[in-house]
C-alpha cells in the first residue's frame, strides 16, 4: 500500500503566528518561503533605488514608493514582502493600511544568493498572475535589472537604462543602469 505524503498547505493566517526572528516569511500558492535577513550591500542598492524611484513618483504624484518589510497580501495563500514596490494614491493620497494595498504598480526585488530561484521562478509567476504592471530584479553581480510585464512572458535584460513610464506620469522614470551600479557598489 502506497501512502501520499502530506504537505501542509500554508496560509496569510499562519504568517501573523510566525515568531519576529528577522527572518523574511512568505506564502506563495500555500508553500511557505523563509529567507535570511539582507547583506548590508542589498540594503544600499535597495535605499539608493528606493530615494529614485520615491522622488520620481512624488514628484509624479501618480503612487507611492514602500520598502519592506511589508505585507502585500494577493488573497489568504499569497502574501509576499517585495523589497520595494509603488502603489497608486488614493483619492489623491497615500494609501493608510497594508490591507488596502491589493494593486501595484511596480514591484521590485534585489537578488540575494538565497533569494534567486524564488525571485526569478516563483515571485515573477505571482507577479505576472497578479496584474503587477512591473517587476524587476536588480542583480548586483551582472549590474544589470531585468524587467517582466504580466502582458510579455520574455524577461528584458536591462543593462543601459531602464525606462518605466507608469500609465497617468507625465513623464517617465529614467536609471542610467551604469551610474546606479557605479554608485552602488563603487561606493
Amino acid at each position: 500500500m502506497h501512502m501520499h505524503a502530506f504537505r501542509r498547505q500554508w496560509t496569510v493566517e499562519d504568517l501573523h503566528d510566525m515568531p519576529d526572528d528577522g527572518q523574511r516569511y512568505e506564502v506563495i500558492d500555500g508553500e511557505l518561503f523563509v529567507t535570511p535577513s539582507p547583506s548590508a550591500d542589498h540594503q544600499h542598492a535597495l535605499s539608493l533605488l528606493f530615494r529614485l524611484i520615491a522622488d520620481y513618483v512624488d514628484r509624479e504624484r501618480i503612487g507611492h514608493a514602500f520598502f519592506s518589510p511589508s505585507d502585500i497580501t494577493f488573497s489568504p495563500r499569497r502574501a509576499v514582502q517585495p523589497d520595494l514596490f509603488v502603489v497608486p494614491l488614493v483619492n489623491g493620497r497615500r494609501p493608510r493600511f497594508f490591507s488596502d494595498m491589493k494593486q501595484l504598480m511596480l514591484a521590485v526585488e534585489v537578488l540575494s544568493p538565497s533569494t534567486a530561484h524564488l525571485d526569478r521562478v516563483k515571485k515573477r509567476k505571482l507577479y505576472r498572475e497578479e496584474g503587477v504592471s512591473e517587476f524587476w530584479i536588480v542583480d548586483t553581480d551582472a549590474r544589470t535589472f531585468e524587467r517582466s510585464t504580466p502582458k510579455d512572458l520574455n524577461v528584458e535584460v536591462l543593462d543601459i537604462a531602464v525606462n518605466w513610464w507608469p500609465q497617468a506620469a507625465s513623464a517617465p522614470f529614467v536609471l542610467d543602469v551604469p551610474a546606479y551600479f557605479a554608485n552602488v557598489l563603487d561606493s
